[in-house]
Formats: C-alpha cells, sequence, structure tokens
C-alpha cells in the first residue's frame, strides 16, 4: 500500500481520537467562567434553592410539616435557621457543580443569570454544610443519616472520578503523540493500540460514575431535600459530552488495531530481486537448454556481451586429430 495509503488508514483514528480530547476539554471546562453561558451549561448537578424564603408561604408550611420530624429542633428554631441562612449569608437560588468546581446565580422568570464560579480546585467536591453555611447556622443536626451518608459517598467517589477524567486526559494526550509514529509502520499501531485502550476504559468508567453519582445524589435530593424546598436536577450537555466523548475513544481504539493489523506502509513491490541499474533481468523458461560455445564454455545471453572470436582449443594429446569439429552443439540444462 506504500505510505501514503498508511496515512490515509491512521486518518480515521486520529480524528477520532481528537473529536474524544475535545469531548474531554469540554467537560473539565464546565462551571469555571461565570460570564460564559456555554461553560455554565456544563454542570453535572445543579441544586435549586428557590423555595427556600422566610417569606414565602411555601416555607412556613415546609417547616411546620418537617418540624416533627426533627429530632431537638424546635418550630422556632428551624425557622431562624432558615431566615439565617437566607438573610444573613445569602444563599443564592441555584449551585451548579462540574468538574473543578461550582457556579452559582440567581433565577429571574426562568432565566439563569450566573454571578460567581468558584476557584477550580483538583479533587473538587460539592460540600453543602461548608458552601450553605448550614454549620454554622445550626441546621446540619435537621438532616438525615441518609444524607450524611450519601455526601460522605460522593465525597470519596467524587475523588476517583476526578482521578478516572485526568487520566483519560493524559492517555488521549500521549495517543495523539504516539498516533503519528503510526505512519512509520504497524508496531507504531500496535503501541497507539495499547495507549488507546487505557484511554477508552478510563473515559468510560469516569462517565459511568459521574452518571451514577449524581444520579444517586439526585434521589436523595428527592427524597431527603425536597421538604426543604431543596430540589436537585441532572445535567445534559456534560453528559453528552463525557459519552460522545466514550464513543469516539472507542471508535478510535478499533481503528487502531485494524491499522496495526492491516494497512502495511511497505511498498506492494519487492525491491530485494532487483537487477543493476540499467539492466534487465530475463526470466529463463522452464525445461529448456542453453547453448553454450564451441568449446563448452557459457554463452552470455545478453548480445553486447557476446564477442565473434573463441578462446583457443585445448590441446590435443596422442594421435587426437587436429580440427576436429563437433557435430552437435553442446548444450547443458538450465
Amino acid at each position: 500500500m506504500g505510505k501514503g495509503g498508511r496515512i490515509v488508514c491512521i486518518f480515521t483514528p486520529y480524528v477520532l481520537t481528537i473529536a474524544s480530547l475535545i469531548c474531554i476539554i469540554m467537560v473539565g471546562l464546565g462551571c469555571t467562567k461565570a460570564s460564559s453561558n456555554t461553560l455554565n451549561d456544563l454542570y453535572f448537578f445543579r441544586a435549586n434553592m428557590t423555595n427556600i424564603t422566610a417569606d414565602g408561604s411555601s416555607t412556613e408550611s415546609t417547616i411546620s410539616s418537617v418540624v416533627s420530624e426533627l429530632s431537638g429542633v424546635s418550630d422556632g428554631d428551624l425557622s431562624s435557621a432558615l431566615e439565617e441562612i437566607e438573610k444573613e449569608y445569602n444563599i443564592e437560588d441555584f449551585y451548579s457543580i462540574g468538574l473543578w468546581g461550582y457556579c452559582e446565580g440567581s433565577l429571574d422568570n426562568n432565566k439563569i443569570n450566573t454571578t460567581n464560579c468558584s476557584t477550580p480546585v483538583a479533587e473538587f467536591w460539592f460540600n453543602p454544610l461548608s458552601v450553605w453555611n448550614l454549620e454554622e447556622s445550626g441546621l446540619e443536626n435537621a438532616l438525615s443519616s441518609d444524607v450524611k451518608k450519601t455526601l460522605k459517598t460522593y465525597h470519596a467517589v467524587s475523588k476517583w472520578m476526578f482521578i478516572a477524567y485526568i487520566i483519560a486526559f493524559v492517555a488521549t494526550i500521549v495517543e495523539l503523540v504516539v498516533g503519528v509514529f503510526a505512519i512509520c509502520s504497524r508496531w507504531g499501531s500496535c503501541v497507539t493500540s495499547l495507549v488507546s485502550a487505557v484511554a477508552f476504559v478510563f473515559t468510560a468508567a469516569a462517565s459511568v460514575t459521574s452518571t451514577a453519582l449524581f444520579a444517586v445524589l439526585k434521589g436523595v435530593f428527592k427524597t431527603e431535600l425536597e421538604k426543604y424546598g431543596i430540589t436537585g436536577s441532572m445535567g445534559k450537555n456534560i453528559y453528552v459530552a463525557t459519552w460522545l466523548a466514550v464513543a469516539f475513544a472507542l471508535g478510535a481504539c478499533l481503528f487502531w488495531v485494524f491499522s496495526s493489523c492491516c494497512c502495511s506502509g511497505r511498498s506492494p513491490y519487492n525491491h530485494r530481486n532487483r537487477t543493476p541499474r540499467g539492466g534487465v533481468m530475463a526470466e529463463k523458461t522452464p525445461y529448456t537448454y542453453e547453448a553454450l560455445g564451441p568449446y563448452g564454455q557459457h554463452q552470455p545471453s545478453n548480445p553486447a556481451f557476446q564477442s565473434t572470436s573463441y578462446p583457443p582449443p585445448p590441446p590435443t594429446h596422442g594421435n587426437q586429430t587436429t580440427g576436429r569439429t563437433n557435430a552437435y552443439e553442446p548444450f547443458r540444462h538450465v
């Protein structure tokens, strides 16, 4: 196929690898810039706090309905805690959770207005006790054991999720670098296939972890926190991006394996048996005889090297007759 065909063969997995890398970058850029509506729409989970307000009738009914379920907290204490969170600590209407941090803002007629995003932090996890100042307001004791247990699980799993995304990102970059050497030979494709397999495994693992983790968190919000006026929802765009990264990584891995088995970079013509420059190699016909000279010497097949003169005859001995000519020209089996 040659080098040109080799380049065409690895073009598809290389493009798929680039597409996977772009999707992973989009996941990492989610909730990192308050002024970008595109990046603000890339979130794993969003907590809606608009129903927590001391002035609303819905909150008053919510307080009275959950007071009987809270051990050690009276109606006045819980109401004061909610008012303290809302007024003194200025709880925002929503909090969007990304890979590196979170963004917060207000909702005006269902129109999202992001006002601030946290500083990106490695192994980030959203801690509502500190972000919403629940510890200082004394509302932490009102949370059920299931909510606290879920937060601990979320804290542990979010660290693994972050590490998986970072490994997938680094492996994908290494795949692009090593993929350049795949143009030279199928050995290069073999090494690139191994790297692409690592990138695919960690991209898939990170995507599965994030989807399952925040699905569980959404269920906990629905069963445990909706009675406080706090609701949660999963994002859409970031999950589309992360699962597209998985699909592109899988396709790239399969095509790299295909290029390591096929699409050789060698020329289909064998150059080892080429004749010297300027010469033409004539293939002899089988079951034929090669003519020899008058005294049994090999005759060159190229007319340019033929000569009209022959070497002197061998010496005669005894009664051999000089000047004898053979009746037939000798031949030799080829």
